[in-house]
């Protein structure tokens, strides 16, 4: 089954592909790169070939098997969109997102430009969240591929925050989730950044969820900002389908 997961905006992964590479400054520290060192060393047989790209074609029909609904975190250890992935594999995994309509698939890439390249081969079901991470103003251009994306929910990740992102381009998003990098050798985040982040959210209306302040050991520094938590998120799959239930009229027989 899918595993349950710490992640403070997401219940389950969902791992059908394993292993990555680096493409900009947010992959520096890859907390997932480090895990998968750490499980082939274990002797975990989907991490035989450690961080290297490696397709589980057994796991790509998992989420069938869950019944009750969830929000599924989509390859936490890997990159959905990375280059050498095969487009009909991508497809096999859209597939069973579309075919699972009581959860909530979030994907998350920082490949934008195959994202935007093959959007139009994949189905965009209603249940599929797609989102880019922008750590600094040196990808911004990923936001810009991600809202030529037909997705029915997109939005930002902006973890590991590195740098001042005070300019976003938010139409047609609308999540973004802020955090702190975390783990050995994490580089500091300012308040100055998350604070204005925060607000064009506001100004926007655009859902913002900050996930933690990160740092080393990143329990320590907990995850309020300015003494509250923000969680804020779109409505899920399944508080949709609860709420199109209740509108249903009662027909007379």
């Amino acid at each position: 089954m899918p595993k349950a997961s710490t992640i403070e905006w997401t219940e389950y992964t969902w791992n059908p592909v394993t292993g990555c590479s680096k493409v900009s400054e947010g992959c520096r520290n890859c907390y997932a790169e480090r895990m998968a060192k750490r499980l082939k060393a274990m002797g975990n047989a989907r991490y035989a070939n450690g961080f290297d790209v490696t397709l589980h074609n057994d796991l790509v029909d998992l989420p069938r098997r869950l019944r009750q609904p969830r929000v599924i975190f989509v390859n936490s250890m890997s990159d959905l969109f990375h280059e050498i992935i095969p487009t009909a594999f991508i497809q096999r995994v859209f597939a069973t997102m579309e075919a699972c309509p009581q959860h909530t698939f979030q994907v998350l890439t920082k490949r934008s430009g195959r994202l935007r390249e093959i959007a139009q081969s994949l189905p965009w079901p209603q249940n599929v969240w797609m989102g880019v991470s922008v750590e600094d103003v040196r990808v911004l251009h990923r936001i810009g591929d991600l809202q030529n994306v037909p997705a029915a929910v997109r939005f930002l990740s902006c973890e590991p925050l590195i740098g001042p992102l005070d300019e976003l381009s938010l139409d047609d998003i609308k999540w973004v989730i802020v955090g702190g990098e975390s783990g050995p050798g994490a580089r500091p985040m300012a308040k100055a950044w998350v604070e204005s982040i925060r607000r064009q959210c506001h100004r926007e209306s655009v859902q913002f969820f900050f996930k933690q302040w990160g740092g080393v050991r990143k329990h320590l520094a907990g995850r309020e900002l300015n003494g509250r938590t923000y969680d804020e998120m779109p409505p899920l799959a399944r508080e949709t389908r609860r709420t199109t239930s209740r509108a249903l009229p009662v027909l007379a027989v």
